[in-house]
């Protein structure tokens, strides 16, 4: 009896696979969402390339654009005002720059939490008092910290570039959320940023025209000198260390043929 019932379920199992194996699948429906997604947009850096330098002009104009642009809702904890040095500041202007940031202090009679001055040690200091009051100004979601958001991003410079500058007007019948705007380079093709870059909106000290497409280059090129302050000096030794191996194996080679070029082989066995 037992048989007979195992015969059964295999014989089961057996015409559930043939059923699966040859009945027509339906074609699956396009996700509209994706459908609207677009590739990031082709833009290229002076820092990128295996000989690539930061354009100290570029991180300037980029550090005005996130200083007057992007610090009122994104932070940058992870970068000190010391390291502006790095962008072609000198000591004086960076203490100028941080002294027009507060960050928060304890009162030395009081013992009260109170704010100060920044020095060049201090680190830039969010926007906001803390995550809640984050939350709150921006309809329920935290601004990212841009610290390192070029790396933390796939695409990483293009991602950043073909979003500040990918605002579009939603597609008929497309209904946005709201508070959401349309970015077809932004996963999901919604984001919760309007859009924070608009024509002549900083003056650049070196007179160079502050349109979208310029401010949305020169912010993405600070913010890759802030995630990798570094670049420059990795570059170097790489270049120097391959350098070295060439020139190493190159001698190798040499000296290889000299040891060996008296000794000959063994006979080949007569036979």
């Amino acid at each position: 009896m037992i048989r007979f019932v195992s015969f059964g379920v295999g014989a089961v199992f057996s015409l559930a696979l043939l059923v699966g194996a040859f009945t027509p699948r339906e074609t699956p429906q396009p996700d509209p969402i994706k459908a609207l997604q677009k590739e990031h947009k082709e833009v290229h850096f002076a820092h990128q390339g295996i000989f690539g330098q930061y354009d100290r002009a570029q991180l300037q104009r980029g550090f005005q654009v996130y200083k007057e642009v992007c610090a009122a809702c994104h932070s940058l904890n992870l970068v000190a005002f010391r390291t502006l040095e790095d962008l072609g500041y000198n000591e004086a202007e960076i203490k100028a720059i941080a002294k027009a940031y507060e960050v928060p202090a304890i009162d030395e009679k009081t013992g009260e939490d109170t704010t100060r001055p920044a020095i060049p040690s201090d680190k830039f200091p969010s926007p906001y008092a803390n995550s809640v009051a984050a939350s709150a100004a921006n309809g329920g979601k935290i601004p990212p910290d841009l610290s390192l958001i070029v790396k933390a991003r796939e695409g990483h410079e293009a991602y950043i570039y073909s979003i500040l500058t990918g605002y579009e007007d939603a597609p008929a019948g497309f209904q946005l959320p709201e508070g959401g705007h349309f970015n077809p380079y932004f996963p999901g093709t919604v984001i919760g940023m309007p859009k924070p870059l608009s024509d002549d909106q900083v003056t650049y000290e070196d007179g160079t025209p502050a349109t979208v497409d310029q401010m949305a280059k020169d912010v993405t090129a600070f913010l890759a000198w802030a995630a990798e302050p570094k670049l420059e000096n990795r570059k170097r030794a790489g270049v120097g260390t391959i350098a070295f191996l060439a020139i190493l194996l190159v001698l190798s080679v040499i000296s290889y043929k000299k040891i060996w070029a008296g000794v000959k082989g063994p006979k080949p066995h007569e036979g």
